[in-house]
């Protein structure tokens, strides 16, 4: 399978979203030069897994947590302090699903939810609309759900468009977890928002592709997770599919699964390299690391800075933004 180019020549512009800036004479780098971009946004992490403090001093202003106990959601949501949170609450999959068997799943972090059969009782909630509603009433503002088949059941057509529908009534995007054959259809052809991994297991059509982009579904990266630096087939999958998938106009996430194996904390080099490597550009990967996703606005309070010259060249790229730090926006200036 062809690889990306990441030559010398390629284009680093990071786009209009970057900033010459200074910091103030008055912080604790006083005039130190470099560059200023919006807040950057970790879209898949575990902070059950990690720790809610893990990512205090690291250059992210932002995290979704894709699957925590309730009483962690309700407990961290309205706390102060950066990185600020956003969270699905616990894993929603069939009953006897992915992850209820794994031991890295914290108790009251896996709901199972069982196939909606109101049949003639409509005016009465059903098993989904039960499990969404619950999520959101302990601060979820995303709701999570798991289509593993490769390690149990999963929900079937009607139960999973019975989520949607549910979210969908409360303004809440769904994001899946997709693996396995035929997963990525049924969350497209159910009306996902989001996927939360790049479909690591199947070559995904042209045509389902298609599909996924004009639903205008969000891909979240996590493609280091996928070999952890070794070429696997599923690296080769991952990347093939986020390939096509932005070249065809899908909006691309950044994210890492923080807390799935030996992840750095902070911003990862390694997973901007291989969203290079699927031919994002320079400013594709600021957009996938600065949408607000599942926020409709950004912090305008925070910022990030990046000391010193900007990348000259892709293959500097990953680890010029990994430098990165969270600042008040009020301490830099434009020079």
């Amino acid at each position: 399978m062809p690889r990306h180019d990441d030559s010398r020549d390629a284009d680093a512009s990071l786009g209009a979203n970057a900033s010459p800036a200074r910091r103030s004479l008055n912080g604790e780098h006083p005039g130190e030069l470099g560059t200023r971009l919006p807040p950057l946004v970790d879209h898949h992490v575990h902070l059950m897994i990690i720790g809610a403090d893990a990512l205090a001093e690291s250059g992210l202003a932002g995290v979704v947590d894709l699957g925590a106990p309730l009483d962690l959601v309700a407990a961290l949501h309205a706390r102060d302090g950066f990185p600020r949170a956003d969270f699905a609450g616990a894993f929603l999959t069939a009953p006897g699903g992915y992850p209820s068997d794994r031991d890295w799943a914290a108790p009251g972090s896996v709901r199972g939810v069982e196939a909606d059969d109101t049949g003639d009782r409509a005016s009465l909630p059903g098993p989904a609309e039960a499990a969404v509603a619950e999520q959101q009433a302990f601060g979820a503002s995303v709701i999570k759900v798991v289509l593993n088949v490769t390690a149990g059941p999963v929900f079937d057509a009607a139960t999973l468009a019975a989520i949607v529908r549910a979210a969908r009534e409360r303004g809440l995007p769904v994001v899946a977890h997709v693996e396995g054959e035929g997963m990525t259809r049924l969350a497209i052809e159910a009306g996902v928002d989001a996927l939360a991994h790049t479909p690591f297991t199947e070559r995904v059509d042209d045509g389902l592709i298609a599909r996924a982009v004009a639903l205008r579904q969000r891909w979240i990266s996590t493609l280091v997770v996928t070999g952890y630096g070794e070429r696997t087939p599923e690296t080769e999958y991952a990347i093939d599919n986020l390939r096509r998938f932005h070249a065809a106009g899908g909006r691309v996430l950044y994210g890492t699964d923080l807390g799935n194996g030996e992840l750095p904390l902070g911003v990862n080099p390694d997973e901007l390299a291989l969203l290079l490597e699927a031919g994002l550009a320079a400013s594709d990967v600021l957009d996938a690391i600065i949408d607000p996703w599942p926020r409709r606005d950004r912090d305008d309070a925070v910022a990030t800075f990046v000391p010193g010259a900007p990348p000259a060249d892709l293959e500097t790229l990953p680890t010029w933004l990994a430098s990165a730090v969270v600042v008040p926006a009020e301490e830099l200036e434009i020079p």
